[in-house]
C-alpha cells in the first residue's frame, strides 16, 4: 500500500516523527489523508511492517502480515461489498498462495489461488452442498475432478471451464452408471450407460442421446399368423432404430408377452360370435391396429401347473399408438406363462411372460393360447348352434349375423346359446401382442405396444397353420 505524504499520525509511546507523517519505527497509528484508510500496527523505516490492521471507511478490513509497506504473508480479509473473507496467503496485497474463501451467500473454498482467482488444486462447496475436488484455472473447474451433486449423483472426470468435458464417469443415486466420453456437460461420443432397470447401451451418443437407441418393437413374421388349435407358436422379437435397423448396441430391456380376443368374431373363421365377460372382471376393449377391438385373454403353456383367470393384456391399452377405443384403463394384471407361481419355483425378475433383450432381440417359445378363463362365456352364431365342429373353415357365410350385439357383460339375451367350459382356446382371431416393462423405463421412455394378428384355425379345418420360423440372423 502506499504511504500518503500528509496526515495524521498517533503512537501509543511519544515519538519525535514531524506532526502528520507515518511513524517510522515500532508500533502506531495512522489515518491516510484521504481518511478512506486508516492503519493500526507495526512499522519499520516509515512502512507498515510487520503485524498490523487496515481498516477501511466502507467496513472493510485486513488483518495479518504485512512487508515493505505491502500485504503479503499470512493474514485475514473481508470484503464489506461482497460479504465474503478470506484468511490464507497473500502476495502484494491479493489473495495468492493456500488458503479459505468463506462466501456470504453460502459455500466456502480451500485451496490454491493466483491473483485472487482460484487456480490450481482445491475443494470447493457451493451455497446448495454440492462439493467438488480437483482442479482450478482462472476460477472455474477446469481439468481433472470429482463432484457430488445435491441430489446425491457422482462425476468424476475431465472438466473444461465449469463444464463435465473429455472423459468421466457418472454414478447417479439409482444405481445408474455412465462412463464415456461428455461434451458441454452431456453424453456425447463414446460410452456406455448401466441403467437402473437392467437395460445397458454401449455406443454413441450425440447431445446426451444414444445415437442407436430402439424407438420401436417389432414381431417377425408375416401380417397374419394362423396355426392350429391347440398349438404353440415361437415368436421372434426386435427392438429396431428409426431406419429399421435393429439396435444392437442395447441390452437388458424387459419385454411381456399378452394376448387378447378379437372382441366381435367374423363367422368366416370361428362359431363363436364374441365372448360375453363377467362385469366383475371388468374388462376394458383395447383398440388395435388392425381396425378391430380386443379383450384380453390369457395365455398358457404344457408345463403350466394350472391357469390364472386373467391375462396381462389391459395395460397394453395405455400406450396403444390408437387411441380409438381407449379409455384409459388400468394398467392390466400379468399372467404368467410356464411355471410361474408354480410350488418351488421363484423368479422375480422376469416372469415367466417377460424376457429380457439381448442385442436388441428376444425370442418367446411354447407360446399357446389358454382354454377360456372363468368368467368368459362363448356366444354362438346361429349357423354355429346346428353346426358346431362340423363346419369347414373359411366357407363362405354369406349375410350371417351374431344373434347376440350387446356389449360383453351385459345381461343374457333370451334365446342367446352359450358354450360349455373348453379344455382349449376356440378357433377365431386373436391378438398377440409385446410390451415394454422396462422399470423404471430406460431413460424415461417406454416403447410403444406391438401388435401381431393372430388366427387359429379348428383341428383338421385342411389348412396347414403358419409357424413363423426363427431368424438366425435376427437372433445373432
Amino acid at each position: 500500500m502506499a504511504s500518503a505524504s500528509e496526515g495524521r499520525a498517533t503512537t501509543c509511546m511519544p515519538r519525535r516523527e514531524l506532526p502528520g507523517r507515518p511513524p517510522r519505527d515500532g508500533y502506531g497509528v495512522y489515518v491516510y489523508p484521504n481518511s478512506f484508510f486508516r492503519y493500526e500496527g507495526e512499522w519499520r523505516g516509515g512502512k507498515k511492517h510487520g503485524q498490523g490492521k487496515l481498516l477501511f471507511k466502507d467496513g472493510s478490513y485486513y488483518e495479518g502480515d504485512f512487508v515493505d509497506g505491502e500485504i503479503t504473508g499470512e493474514g485475514c480479509r473481508h470484503w464489506a461489498l461482497t460479504g465474503n473473507t478470506y484468511t490464507g496467503q497473500f502476495v502484494l496485497g491479493e489473495p495468492q498462495g493456500h488458503g479459505v474463501m468463506k462466501y456470504q451467500a453460502g459455500g466456502h473454498y480451500e485451496g490454491e489461488l493466483f491473483h485472487g482467482l482460484r487456480e490450481g488444486h482445491g475443494c470447493l462447496v457451493d451455497a446448495d452442498g454440492q462439493v467438488y475436488w480437483g482442479s482450478f484455472h482462472d476460477n472455474k473447474r477446469h481439468g481433472r475432478g470429482r463432484m457430488i451433486f445435491r441430489n446425491g449423483d457422482e462425476y468424476e472426470g475431465n472438466w473444461v471451464r465449469d463444464q463435465r468435458q473429455g472423459h468421466g464417469m457418472l454414478r447417479l443415486v439409482d444405481g445408474s452408471t455412465y462412463e464415456g466420453q461428455w461434451h458441454s456437460d452431456v453424453f456425447s461420443g463414446q460410452g456406455s450407460t448401466a441403467h437402473c432397470s437392467g437395460v445397458i447401451y454401449r455406443g454413441m451418443w450425440i447431445n446426451g442421446h444414444p445415437m442407436a437407441q430402439a424407438t420401436r418393437i417389432v414381431i417377425l413374421g408375416p401380417e397374419v399368423i394362423e396355426t392350429a388349435q391347440g398349438s404353440s407358436l415361437t415368436l421372434t422379437v426386435q427392438l429396431q432404430q428409426d431406419n429399421g435397423e435393429v439396435a444392437t448396441s442395447e441390452d437388458g430391456r424387459e419385454l411381456e408377452i399378452s394376448a387378447g380376443i378379437r372382441y366381435v368374431q367374423l363367422p368366416a373363421y370361428s362359431e363363436v360370435s364374441f365372448s360375453r365377460v363377467d362385469d366383475g372382471l371388468g374388462q376394458t376393449p383395447i383398440q388395435t391396429p388392425f381396425g378391430f377391438q380386443c379383450i384380453s385373454y390369457p395365455l398358457s403353456s404344457p408345463k403350466s401347473g394350472g391357469l390364472e383367470p386373467r391375462a396381462a393384456l389391459e395395460s397394453a391399452s395405455a400406450d396403444s399408438p390408437f387411441p380409438e377405443g381407449d379409455p384409459g384403463g388400468p394398467p392390466g394384471l400379468s399372467l404368467p406363462l410356464a411355471g410361474v407361481g408354480s410350488p418351488g419355483r421363484h423368479e422375480p425378475h422376469c416372469p415367466e411372460n417377460r424376457r429380457r433383450a439381448k442385442q436388441g432381440c428376444v425370442q418367446f417359445s411354447d407360446v399357446r393360447l389358454g382354454p377360456p378363463p372363468p368368467g368368459y362365456h362363448a356366444i354362438l352364431f346361429l349357423e354355429g348352434l346346428r353346426e358346431v365342429g362340423s363346419r369347414p373353415r373359411g366357407q363362405d357365410h354369406g349375410g350371417t349375423t351374431p344373434i347376440a350385439q350387446g356389449p360383453p357383460g351385459g345381461s343374457r339375451l333370451d334365446g342367446v346359446a352359450t358354450v360349455e367350459p373348453a379344455a382349449e382356446a376356440f378357433p377365431g382371431e386373436y391378438v398377440l401382442m409385446i410390451r415394454d416393462v422396462t422399470t423404471p423405463p430406460f431413460l424415461s421412455h417406454t416403447l410403444p405396444t406391438a401388435f401381431k394378428h393372430l388366427r387359429v384355425l379348428a383341428r383338421g379345418a385342411g389348412q396347414q397353420p403358419h409357424v413363423p420360423r426363427e431368424d438366425p440372423e435376427a437372433l445373432s
